[in-house]
């Protein structure tokens, strides 16, 4: 049985948690063909705005061009491959090298090379008409949200966010205006990513026991963490996430219920189709964390902000960028709609903070246990250990429960009630896919070989 039959069954091997070989793999078979989020629109306004951003040790700007298109550039002189752009974050009509001072326009273009004529002959001797840095083989945009893919024959991002898309909307899509961002905080863990994508993508199961203490002190009105159960986990196209169960009420009324204004709820429900409207509103499932395959992750949920009963939504963005077998760095972002009202972006954005900033309440709880399992991972014994990853399925892989009806569940792809792990079986299925495909038949590696 190969490591990734063993996968795909649900016992997974420990050591895929750390083991350098298999990162090997993923960094070319998996972060080398799937589309990677680099940056919102919101980031980036302006002409000239630029940040640069990173898929594992590939640096990008990403840059707003003097016509208002995005671009994303490859941080790399063509002369002697000094990065041109040091900064994280500015305004340049020009990227200058610092090592021999070629310059680029925003939009890529060559435009100045010292002493050209000297040094190259002009135009006989170095053609500069043409030149520019090197672009993302593959760019596209949902939502402001923008991706990259170092595979230029990648599908069309429409079509690899499949389904998902239809729950990415309330996450980046509750006015016609969209979202802003503010951010990203960044800080390093000693973790495997993998391991944070599967946690947002359906694990409600450990909110009992990890996150005990958060609701202990009153930060929920819901008084048990085990009312997580209540709720369902989705998986559709090539995401899926976990919602709260909400009580009985209208749209309108369960909206007001996680701290929504009747501005913004009036927004959203000219914003949202009619079957993104009844999952809330006929349904009763308000949507909460969830990933998109590979490594980005969202947070939605509405913490206590003060000494009452009102609480307050906040929505975040996250990136598990790999650094190593056992380390990820996580950029987090705050967002907001960009016509909520300014108390509201104020108040939401502390209650971020509170829960999963780099000091939140939330990621000091999840860090301690992805931590520990990376570091256990790496050991002989993890490699004849099968984690089960099995819950909601029986000895026959028929399910636990029945997977809810369109009646139940108006949004797309499966849906189930109550703990298990089906959403973190999809999300390593997809992994195991991608990594059971190699990138050139020169390819040494065979992952199946392994124990």
């Amino acid at each position: 049985m190969t490591v990734l039959d063993d996968v795909r069954r649900g016992m997974i091997p420990a050591h895929i948690y750390n083991d350098e070989d298999i990162f090997r793999l993923e960094r070319d078979r998996v972060f080398g063909r799937s589309w990677q989020f680099v940056a919102h629109e919101s980031e980036i306004p302006s002409p000239g705005d630029y940040v640069v951003r990173r898929v594992l040790d590939d640096s990008f700007i990403v840059v707003r061009d003097e016509q208002g298109d995005v671009r994303v550039l490859f941080n790399m002189c063509l002369h002697r491959g000094m990065q041109v752009c040091r900064a994280e974050i500015g305004n340049a009509s020009h990227f200058r090298c610092p090592y021999h001072g070629w310059s680029y326009r925003n939009d890529g273009r060559l435009v100045g090379l010292p002493f050209y004529r000297d040094a190259y002959g002009g135009e006989s001797g170095f053609r500069r008409a043409g030149q520019t840095l090197l672009p993302a083989p593959s760019l596209d945009i949902y939502n402001g949200l923008i991706f990259v893919s170092l595979d230029a024959d990648a599908p069309p991002l429409r079509d690899y966010l499949g389904d998902f898309a239809f729950y990415l909307d309330y996450y980046t899509r509750q006015s016609d205006a969209g979202i802003e961002l503010r951010g990203p905080q960044r800080w390093r863990i000693k973790a495997n990513w993998k391991i944070g994508a599967e946690n947002f993508a359906g694990d409600m199961y450990h909110t009992p026991h990890t996150h005990t203490s958060v609701v202990e002190i009153g930060l929920f009105r819901e008084p048990k963490a085990e009312k997580r159960k209540d709720g369902s986990t989705y998986w559709a196209g090539n995401g899926g996430g976990t919602t709260y169960k909400l009580p009985p009420g209208t749209f309108d009324e369960r909206l007001r219920y996680v701290g929504y204004p009747d501005e913004m709820i009036a927004r959203m429900k000219e914003t949202w189709s009619a079957a993104q409207q009844k999952v809330i509103g006929e349904n009763g499932f308000m949507i909460s964390a969830a990933s998109l395959f590979p490594n980005l992750s969202f947070v939605h949920n509405w913490p206590k902000v003060a000494d009452s009963d009102d609480v307050l939504p906040f929505m975040s963005l996250r990136l598990w960028q790999p650094v190593s077998a056992d380390e990820t760095e996580v950029l987090s972002w705050f967002a907001v709609d960009k016509q909520a009202p300014e108390q509201f972006k104020l108040l939401s954005y502390k209650a971020y903070l509170m829960c999963f900033g780099s000091s939140g309440m939330f990621e000091q709880d999840d860090v301690e246990n992805w931590v520990s399992m990376t570091s256990t991972a790496a050991g002989q014994m993890a490699r004849r250990l099968r984690l089960n990853s099995r819950m909601g399925l029986l000895a026959d892989d028929t399910t636990v429960t029945e997977a809810l009806g369109s009646d139940e569940f108006a949004g797309p792809g499966t849906a189930y009630v109550g703990y298990a792990e089906h959403n973190q079986r999809a999300l390593l299925h997809r992994w195991a896919d991608y990594l059971e495909q190699p990138i050139a038949a020169a390819d040494p590696v065979d992952i199946g070989a392994r124990p």
